[in-house]
C-alpha cells in the first residue's frame, strides 16, 4: 500500500517583485481519452461533435490562457493561496510513502499547481518501481473522476476521504435522485424523469426535467428547479468510478487505511519540516529545489533504516540492560 499527499515549501522569491502574465492552460494527461469518450457520447445523443476533435489539437491544452502571478526572482515557483490571509510563493512536493513511512517517490511542482494535475507523475513513478502495490490512499485534493478511474482500471483500490456536501441543506440532495442505467436517466423523489440531454467537452453530463411537469410540482422549491420550472442535474462522464470509491471508503479496510494517513504521510511531512528544515527553501529554480527535496527524503530513509537496524541488533539490547530508563536511542561516540 502507498500513501500520496502534497506539502508546500515556501520559496525564497521576493514577494514584492512579481508580475501578472497570461500563460497557456496546461494540458491534462487524460484530455485525449476524455475527448474521445465525450465525442462518442455526443454522437449517440445526436449532438454536434466538438470542434477540437481533430488530430492537430490532440494532446494540446484545449486553447485559452489564464492569468498567473509570476515572481521576477524565481519564475519557477508559484503563488500558493490558502484562505484569505496566506499568500506565498512556494513549491509543492507531491510525495508517496509506504505504511512504514519510507518515501517511495516525489514530484516537485510550483505551488499553484493542483494536486490532481501532478498526481499522474508521482503515481506512475511509484507503481512502475513497485508494481505489487494494491492500495492507494490519498488526500481529498486527489479526489477526481480521472484518478479514481485510473487506479481502479489498474486493478488497485483507491482510498479517498469523505468530502462534505456544500449544497443547501433545505434542498434535495444529489443522492435523493435515483439513476437508471438502462434508460440513462434520473428519477426525482416525486417520480418524475430527468432525461440526459447533452454532454459538455469537459465531460459533464446534463440531465433535465420537463418544465410542463415541474412548474406545478408542490416540491418545486425544495427540488431546486429554476425560474422556468426545470430541474437540472449534472454528473461527470466517469461518475461511476467516484461512486465506487465512496463504497470502498465505507468498508472497514477503507476506514483503517484512512486513519493510517496521520501515522504515515503526515508524519513524513512533519519530520521533514520540523527535523530536516524543509519548511522553507533557499534554493531557486525547479531543478535545484527538486534535487534538494530528494536529498532530504533520501537522508530520512537512511536514518529510518539505521534506527531500525540499531533497534533490531543484539548490541542495542545489551545497552538497554544497563540503561533501562533511557527512552532515547543510544549514541556511541568514539
Amino acid at each position: 500500500m502507498i500513501f500520496i499527499d502534497g506539502t508546500h515549501i515556501k520559496a525564497s522569491a521576493n514577494k514584492k517583485k512579481f508580475q501578472k502574465e497570461q500563460v497557456a492552460k496546461a494540458a491534462k494527461v487524460y484530455e485525449e481519452q476524455l475527448r474521445k469518450e465525450v465525442s462518442e457520447e455526443r454522437e449517440k445523443l445526436g449532438k454536434k461533435v466538438n470542434d477540437d476533435d481533430d488530430d492537430e489539437n490532440k494532446g494540446s491544452s484545449g486553447g485559452g490562457t489564464v492569468e498567473k502571478t509570476v515572481s521576477k526572482t524565481d519564475p519557477d515557483c508559484g503563488m500558493f493561496v490558502k484562505g484569505a490571509h496566506e499568500r506565498q510563493f512556494a513549491y509543492e512536493a507531491h510525495t508517496a510513502c509506504d505504511k512504514h513511512g519510507f518515501v517511495l517517490g516525489v514530484e516537485v511542482t510550483a505551488g499553484n499547481v493542483s494536486d490532481s494535475a501532478a498526481w499522474d507523475a508521482v503515481y506512475d513513478q511509484v507503481t512502475n518501481s513497485f508494481p505489487e502495490v494494491k492500495f492507494v490512499t490519498m488526500d481529498v485534493g486527489y479526489k477526481t473522476p480521472w484518478i479514481a478511474k485510473k487506479v481502479l482500471e489498474h486493478s488497485r483500490i483507491p482510498i479517498l476521504p469523505y468530502t462534505r456536501y456544500k449544497g443547501k441543506k433545505d434542498k434535495f440532495k444529489p443522492w435523493d435522485f435515483t439513476y437508471d442505467a438502462a434508460t440513462d436517466s434520473f428519477t426525482c423523489p416525486r417520480g418524475h424523469e430527468l432525461r440526459h440531454t447533452t454532454t459538455s467537452k469537459e465531460g459533464k453530463r446534463t440531465y433535465r426535467s420537463s418544465p410542463k411537469i415541474c412548474k406545478d410540482c408542490p416540491c418545486r422549491t425544495v427540488c431546486g428547479a429554476n425560474e422556468s420550472g426545470q430541474r437540472i442535474l449534472t454528473t461527470h462522464i466517469w461518475q461511476e468510478y467516484l461512486d465506487l470509491v465512496e463504497h470502498l471508503r465505507k468498508t472497514e479496510r477503507g476506514k483503517e487505511l484512512c486513519a493510517m494517513r496521520k501515522e504515515t504521510i503526515e508524519r513524513v511531512f512533519a519530520d521533514a519540516k520540523e527535523k530536516h528544515a524543509m519548511r522553507y527553501t533557499h534554493h531557486r529554480g525547479l531543478a535545484r529545489v527538486s534535487a534538494w527535496v530528494r536529498l532530504k527524503y533520501a537522508a530520512m530513509n537512511l536514518k529510518k533504516i539505521a534506527i531500525g537496524k540499531w533497534n533490531a541488533s543484539n548490541f542495542a539490547s545489551y545497552i538497554m540492560i544497563f540503561a533501562p530508563f533511557n527512552d532515547k536511542t543510544p549514541v556511541l561516540v568514539f
